[in-house]
């Protein structure tokens, strides 16, 4: 191998990746100003159905988002089966699924999306075969920071991996290197500790204390180019295993969901949120009936003041702006309940990850419309599936 090559090859995929994890903290930083001082004001929510959850975690600066949720449904399906919930370590599942990401990357000579980001179904697949820990146990705060920050590490394993599969001979110790990287940043996997006095390891803790079967977890998607009702592979960056949903109708999404909440499961939401009616400020989410770009100034700065009357989408619409990238894969979150606004317009209480700042303490209102457009999966267990859609789906 020419290692001055490789040298610059790493320094340059280093800085691209650099660009990359920048474009994300701008995305975030754009939604949490997008925002009006007197929203909370205008709106009167009522709760209608809210399921026991775990408190607000905050993802920090790391593209985690998918395990944050993930892991806060797992922890409210403890609680749904009558067992004392624990939080569960988000950068367990994040180091085991990007471990798995690594190994496609290298299998496809380079040919997949690296990146932060992933899927619901990666938690249930960690969980699947490297168990889990509690989060006391495994921070991943291993480098003096309180709060994830992922962007050197991220631009270390990516520049990695490059160079690896640059080499003419790929030898063995790759992923003991990748894996000592990701110690240096993340921490050591412990394999035996101590929970409430006794030992466990990843395995039997996964398996005696938190207890779920990932078997029994269906991932939901739509879109128009595949027969409904069969599993297709939904092809977004962030589904590097390449695994299977199932395809439902426009208003079979929040159908499901409301069929979940009505008896007793929480659903894991992965969404747009790049869109100008999503302010995480606000804890508001909606479809406007007119375009922003056609909006009055006032009409803009007023946006999250009170409730709004909302566009009715159909399935062409969803399906030309997911192919258009209108609609982007951008976040995972944590539908937990119901609640109606002063019209009695129905909202979908959720769950995020970035920590209590805005004006609902870490939650959001999301109408059913704005998840009708802009889901891009959902996760839900099986049994929180209405019958006659089971059927359909042969589950």
């Amino acid at each position: 191998m020419n290692w001055n090559k490789s040298l610059v090859l790493a320094a340059s995929l280093f800085a691209a990746s650099l660009q990359v994890v920048q474009a994300q903290d701008n995305l975030i930083n754009a939604l949490k100003t997008n925002q009006n001082d007197n929203s909370k004001a205008g709106f009167n929510f009522t709760e209608i159905i809210n399921l026991k959850n775990t408190s607000i975690k905050n993802q920090g600066s790391s593209g985690t988002c998918w395990s944050y949720s993930g892991n806060s449904f797992l922890e409210s399906e403890m609680i749904r089966m009558g067992k004392e919930p624990v939080e569960i370590s988000q950068i367990f599942s994040a180091r085991n699924t990007y471990l798995g990401k690594a190994k496609n990357y290298v299998r496809l000579h380079g040919g997949l999306s690296l990146g932060e980001g992933g899927q619901f179904h990666d938690v249930l697949n960690a969980f699947r075969h490297y168990g889990a820990l509690p989060q006391t146990e495994y921070t991943g705060l291993h480098y003096g920071s309180d709060k994830n920050n992922f962007g050197e590490m991220t631009n270390m394993l990516d520049a990695m991996l490059a160079t690896f599969v640059k080499s003419k001979t790929l030898t063995p110790n790759w992923e003991k290197a990748y894996t000592a990287a990701m110690d240096s940043y993340l921490g050591e996997v412990p394999k035996n500790f101590q929970y409430k006095g006794k030992s466990y390891t990843p395995r039997t803790f996964a398996d005696q204390v938190i207890g779920i079967n990932p078997d029994e977890y269906v991932g939901i998607a739509s879109v128009t180019d595949q027969p409904y009702y069969n599993k297709f592979v939904l092809l977004i960056p962030d589904n590097w295993s390449f695994d299977n949903f199932y395809n439902v109708q426009i208003n079979d999404l929040t159908d499901i969901i409301d069929n979940a909440l009505n008896n007793g499961y929480t659903v894991a939401w992965a969404t747009d949120v790049s869109e100008k009616s999503f302010s995480w400020k606000n804890g508001v989410a909606y479809v406007p009936a007119k375009p922003f770009e056609q909006m009055t100034p006032q009409e803009q700065q007023e946006m999250f003041v009170g409730p709004k009357p909302e566009a009715k989408i159909t399935a062409e619409q969803r399906q030309t702006a997911f192919d258009n990238y209108q609609t982007t894969d951008d976040h995972g979150m944590h539908i937990v309940g119901l609640a109606k606004d002063q019209t009695g317009k129905e909202y979908y209480i959720v769950k995020n990850s970035w920590g209590v700042t805005n004006d609902y303490k870490g939650y959001l209102y999301v109408t059913k419309e704005f998840v009708r457009y802009k889901t891009t999966s959902l996760l839900v267990h099986k049994d929180g599936i209405q019958k006659g859609l089971k059927s359909k789906m042969k589950i």
